[in-house]
């Protein structure tokens, strides 16, 4: 974790604020372009870095939904994570939802810069795994959400790539797409959320490059069975 200046816990939200924001879930990237919300400076309060507070602050909220859920996450714990005054995440945020609201645009940014319409499922799905191998903190929240629930309330799954790929012949008619996207999901969350299961069935190490290259492959040629 990045190590800023503790700001005062008594002081008021920034003043001199032109804002900038910049996203599920799973994503961690930050970027200049995010946008931060604009919301009235107070005459009293001092100026800060507004990008670097915001990414500070996803960061930090990404770490605590992914140990906590976002029920059991804090806003002050989230806070003190990020070195930063909790009043700073109502100011551009509106509050811990409008957190998880931002990780999930940030995710879906990601998410459709790889799952390109030209690219092949297998691929599509090895993304998925590696990004969920390098970064478990995603498929950490999502095992939390399901387990203690609370997370402000999503729409349903967009089906249509999916849909797409089935009239191609990559999915075999006799599939439900719903059923594969959750098989799909599984099969990229085991990992990380029962890594004791991959080593009593495989006897490997989930954190090896031997079980990263062993399950790239095995993951390849699942998804290339279900044409």
């Amino acid at each position: 974790m990045k190590t800023v200046n503790n700001l005062d816990e008594d002081a008021p939200p920034p003043a001199t604020l032109d804002v900038v924001s910049e996203k599920p879930g799973h994503s961690r990237d930050a970027s200049p372009d995010a946008r931060c919300p604009r919301r009235a400076p107070r005459q009293e309060a001092r100026k800060l870095d507004p990008e670097r507070s915001c990414r500070l602050l996803l960061e930090a909220a990404l770490d605590e939904f992914a140990a906590k859920g976002f029920a059991g996450a804090r806003v002050q714990d989230i806070a003190d994570r990020a070195g930063v005054n909790k009043q700073l995440i109502a100011y551009y945020f509106g509050g811990k939802e409008g957190l998880w609201n931002e990780l999930s645009r940030r995710w879906a940014e990601r998410e459709a810069s790889f799952n390109q319409p030209d690219a092949p499922l297998d691929e599509v799905m090895v993304h998925y795994l590696h990004d969920a191998l390098d970064d478990p903190r995603g498929s950490r929240l999502n095992a939390w959400v399901g387990l203690t629930g609370g997370e402000p309330e999503a729409g349903r799954e967009d089906l249509s790539d999916l849909e797409r790929r089935k009239a191609a012949g990559e999915i075999g008619e006799e599939l439900d797409t719903g059923a594969v996207l959750l098989l799909l999901m599984g099969a990229v969350a085991a990992p990380v959320v029962t890594p004791h299961m991959v080593r009593s069935v495989l006897g490997m190490d989930p954190q090896s490059p031997e079980f990263r290259e062993f399950y790239t492959e095995q993951l390849r040629r699942i998804v290339r069975r279900l044409g």
